[in-house]
């Protein structure tokens, strides 16, 4: 039994989701557009080898796009190392490093962001360790490669931009042995159009030293050239892997595209601002694009910069969609409000039907039950204290931007219960009537009444009578249904197995000439294959079919009679007299010859066999006929005809006998054993005679005592004239051999040799 009917009321809501701009560009590898972000930074291992030097593990992190086709990260990077005096920069050195592993950088986990298919974000890390004598001044560690993304909005030029990465070591941090700041996380590779924006770009700095954070301007480094489409110097500065030798600092800064600058690096209201004591990046995106950022962490102690870590990296900027939705069981939706009736128990077990569930984090429910409760699982189980009304609440996602929520509205109910009464007669088929016994504890108790006898019989009067066209053991359901519409369903079985109560039989005729094949369709209700039906035909023949098929061999009249047991025991019967008439018939049947008629022999004679027949009627299958006895017929074409004859008794019974006549398609062909090609147009061509007309895949050779084919034709029109191949020179006198191969009409193949004497 169940007490609730529910169905599925889904309500929309506005949720968040955050979409990818896909990093894809047309100019795809040779120019190596790929990079998307990174930084370098550096950490004092100590003194190093020589006199007043320090050692330090120079690393950088550096990001690609790897799903639009770009370069991969370069196996070896060159790293460029300068003096700084204030005045100007000198060359130092050049550092090679290999990368570390390559690994995915994934999205946040965000239960509002879906990456679309066709994005991919790449980090590895470069490293290596170098001695510096202590110097007075400050050293510059860089590294500068083409190029960024063709995609990006806010600069200019930017598909043959690269860029440069750098780091400073001031003399106070050497000689203190300091480590600059490192950064803690890197920036959503994604955030989303006219939404709060918050990202905690902060790093830590092991000596505690004071942290400043700005926006700063990327910087340049390298070009397009140096490729197979770009011809030039690729380690010139304008080329795809500049020489740190060639390539000193200063860096030049990137130019943004107004209204972009290094401030305002994109479009937002309020626009995007960078806190200078915590890093928090923050502010309200307003334009779709991919953005480069510049951020800039300076390095203060006593009021004295120790260094600078910078990197740049992207924000794409996307169409938020809607992807999360509260949705609950419930029987009713009114307004806001998700209706659900508890009819008899205390106890609601809540089904939660939101989706996407892949992005739901948390539920949370909220009734009004002496104070508020909650739960915090998908679906719910809740204990009412009494019968009445308890509002409520469910909320998806709650503390994120794609949160959404419905209300409740519980109507806790008096108890129904359904039950029902039948009576019938069990062995005489007859309707069955169903008595009402359900109850409600509610005032005006039930009100309506359901019932479901079988597929598509169907009550709503209290009290019905049904008739079952068929027996069986019948599952009938009530729903009974109460003033607050709490509905109960009980589901009885009926074992119903009556006979009928009179016998229906309808023969297919009730005269036929012997031998005559009748149906007697019974159209007796209810009765089906478990039943014992016994049937007398009158002439000794017997059957158990409920809808039998009788051959009534001779001439007479005959009584049916049926004997029928149900599945309980119930039995009744029925006799039907001198129903059934039979006449007499006569036996068709007739010869032909000859026996195989062919093209050549299309005539054919046929010979009456038949008995007891006073007229007689031929079809011979071409469209002609005859009512002769034995008529003779000459068939027009070959292939097969269907004979029939019908013969007529004198009771107008007929009889009918057919036989298949082929008319066989003979080819008749000879081959002459000798000819003159002397020129004097008597017997000078050499060719096989007879019906031709009906061959197919002719094929005719001649061949000479040695195995040599001197001639062939697939024409059997076309004969040899003597000569080689009926062009060349005239062959001498003498035998030679002719193979003749075809088809006949049927299909099958034919062969036949023969020998040409050429006589001149």
């Amino acid at each position: 039994m169940t007490k609730r009917n529910k169905q599925k009321f889904i309500r929309p809501s506005f949720v968040l989701l955050i979409g990818v701009l896909v990093l894809f560009w047309p100019d795809k590898q040779l120019v190596a557009r790929h990079i998307i972000g990174g930084e370098i930074t550096y950490e004092c291992l100590g003194d190093g080898s020589g006199i007043n030097t320090r050692r330090f593990r120079i690393k950088m992190s550096l990001y690609r796009d790897c799903a639009g086709g770009g370069a991969d990260f370069d196996a070896q990077a060159n790293f460029g190392i300068y003096q700084w005096d204030s005045i100007r920069y000198t060359y130092y050195s050049t550092q090679l490093a290999t990368h570390d592993v390559v690994t995915r950088v994934l999205p946040d986990d965000n239960p509002c962001l879906i990456i679309p298919p066709g994005i991919c974000v790449e980090s590895t890390v470069y490293e290596f360790v170098i001695d510096l004598p202590l110097f007075d001044g400050s050293y510059i560690i860089s590294y500068s490669r083409c190029c960024r993304n063709n995609t990006i909005t806010n600069i200019i030029d930017a598909p043959n931009s690269g860029a440069t990465y750098f780091v400073e070591i001031t003399d106070i941090a050497q000689v203190s042995y300091n480590n600059s700041p490192v950064f803690n996380d890197f920036p959503p590779i994604a955030i989303c159009l006219n939404l709060d924006f918050e990202f905690d770009h902060s790093a830590s700095d092991q000596e505690g030293d004071q942290i400043v954070y700005s926006f700063c301007p990327p910087k340049y480094g390298g070009g397009p050239f140096g490729t197979n489409e770009n011809p030039g110097d690729q380690f010139a500065c304008n080329g795809v892997t500049p020489s740190p030798d060639r390539c000193l600092p200063p860096f030049e800064d990137v130019r943004f595209l107004p209204p972009f600058s290094v401030n305002m690096p994109l479009s937002g209201t309020p626009a995007l601002t960078i806190d200078k004591n915590t890093g928090i990046i923050s502010g309200v995106p307003d334009a779709f694009g991919q953005y480069v950022v510049g951020v800039c962490v300076t390095e203060f102690k006593d009021g004295k910069i120790m260094s600078e870590v910078r990197r740049d990296f992207q924000f794409n900027i996307s169409q938020c969609e809607e992807t999360v939705f509260a949705a609950v069981l419930a029987d009713t939706v009114e307004g806001e409000d998700f209706v659900i009736n508890s009819c008899g128990s205390f106890t609601v077990d809540f089904i939660n039907e939101s989706f996407q569930e892949q992005y739901i984090q948390n539920y949370l429910w909220e009734f009004d039950i002496n104070g508020t409760q909650r739960f915090n699982t998908r679906d719910a189980s809740v204990t009412f204290p009494s019968l009445g009304n308890y509002p409520g609440k469910m909320v998806i996602n709650r503390g994120f931007d794609c949160a959404d929520s419905l209300f409740l509205s519980v109507n806790v109910l008096p108890d129904i219960r359904a039950d029902f009464e039948f009576d019938y007669d069990t062995c005489v088929a007859g309707p069955i009537l169903f008595t009402d016994k359900s109850e409600s504890d509610a005032d005006g108790g039930v009100v309506e009444w359901r019932w479901a006898f079988e597929t598509g019989a169907t009550s709503s009067i209290r009290n019905p009578q049904y008739y079952f066209p068929t027996p069986g053991v019948k599952n009938v359901a009530l729903t009974a249904i109460d003033v607050n519409n709490c509905r109960e369903t009980i589901v009885k079985d009926v074992s119903y197995f009556p006979v009928p109560s009179v016998i229906v039989v309808e023969p297919s005729t009730f005269r036929g000439c012997a031998p005559a094949s009748i149906k007697f369709n019974n159209l007796s209700t209810p009765i089906d294959s478990t039943y014992f039906i016994d049937w007398d035909f009158g002439d000794g023949g017997m059957s158990m079919d409920i809808s039998p098929t009788h051959i009534y061999e001779e001439e007479g009249t005959y009584s049916i009679n049926v004997d029928l047991v149900s599945p309980i025991g119930c039995k009744t019967s029925a006799s039907f007299k001198d129903w059934i008439i039979i006449r007499p018939g006569p036996d068709a049947g007739f010869g032909f010859s000859p026996d195989e008629p062919s093209n050549t022999n299309p005539t054919v004679s046929f010979s009456d066999e038949s008995m007891n027949g006073v007229s007689w009627f031929w079809i011979f299958g071409d469209g002609n006929f005859s009512q002769e006895r034995s008529p003779i017929h000459t068939f027009l074409d070959t292939g097969f005809h269907e004979v029939l004859q019908i013969v007529v008794h004198e009771s107008g019974c007929t009889d009918t006998a057919r036989s298949l006549i082929d008319i066989r398609p003979i080819v008749s062909y000879y081959l002459p054993n000798a000819f003159t090609p002397n020129n004097d147009a008597v017997n000078d061509t050499y060719f096989g005679k007879g019906d031709i007309d009906w061959m197919r895949d002719f094929n005719f050779t001649i061949w000479n005592r040695w195995g040599q084919k001197i001639f062939e034709t697939e024409d059997p029109y076309e004969g040899w004239n003597g000569a080689i191949n009926n062009v060349g020179e005239q062959v001498q006198n003498g035998v030679y051999v002719c193979l003749v191969r075809y088809v006949d009409p049927r299909g099958d193949g034919h062969e036949i040799k023969g020998f040409a004497t050429v006589v001149r």
